[in-house]
């Protein structure tokens, strides 16, 4: 039998989790989908908090951050936004498991070092530094949520001829501009221009 890597291991985690959701991940699970015995996986990984890290690693490492010191804050803050999206749009299922877990993945944390530095060196307070970025991460995970929503969630079909407003606004001639992915350009473009407005009014 072949030589087991951490590598694998951590693929086959998040592959369960694509497949079958964060609390179908456990460590007999895992080592059922990897052909071992549990007790072998602990060669590899300490616990199931371990192995939850090494996955939120995975996932953060294709999200881009090199915008930062070289864009102003706004500009970097949009670009780590959209590509953020595309990071978890593709893996869902993750979202609620990485959002109820203590982050404790070094690289994780060095990604929030370079986009706080970077809003804190673009003039905002240091006290307002974490809410600013959760308020774009906060989009962002609910715009990935939505993207991956099944196309009929919210369809004019499903809804009562009475509610006359809701139906014309659903038109299906109105498809592109009500998408999952408009509303996430929408939303940033207005999270943005009002960060943007504040930004400005804080005494200089």
């Amino acid at each position: 039998m072949a030589r087991l890597r951490r590598e694998q291991l951590v693929r086959a985690a998040l592959d369960l989790v694509d497949e079958e959701g964060g609390e179908a991940l456990t460590m007999r699970a895992l080592a059922a989908r990897v052909d071992r015995q549990v007790s072998s996986l602990y060669n590899h990984v300490a616990s199931r908090g371990e192995l939850i890290e090494l996955v939120r690693a995975r996932i953060v490492a294709d999200i881009d951050v090199s915008a930062f010191g070289v864009h102003p804050w706004d500009v970097a803050l949009e670009a780590w936004a959209r590509s953020y999206l595309t990071a978890f749009a593709a893996h869902p299922n993750l979202i609620p498991l990485l959002a109820t877990t203590p982050i404790r993945d070094i690289s994780t944390l060095e990604m929030y070092e370079t986009v706080i530095g970077s809003i804190i060196d673009g003039g905002w307070p240091e006290r307002d530094a974490v809410a600013v970025m959760r308020t774009v991460e906060a989009h962002v995970l609910g715009s990935a949520l939505d993207i991956v929503a099944p196309g009929d969630l919210l369809a004019q079909a499903g809804v009562p001829v009475e509610l006359v407003a809701l139906r014309s606004a659903l038109d299906p001639e109105h498809a592109d501009a009500s998408g999952a992915e408009r509303a996430f350009r929408l939303g940033l473009a207005a999270l943005m221009h009002g960060l943007r407005a504040q930004h400005a009014a804080l005494p200089h």
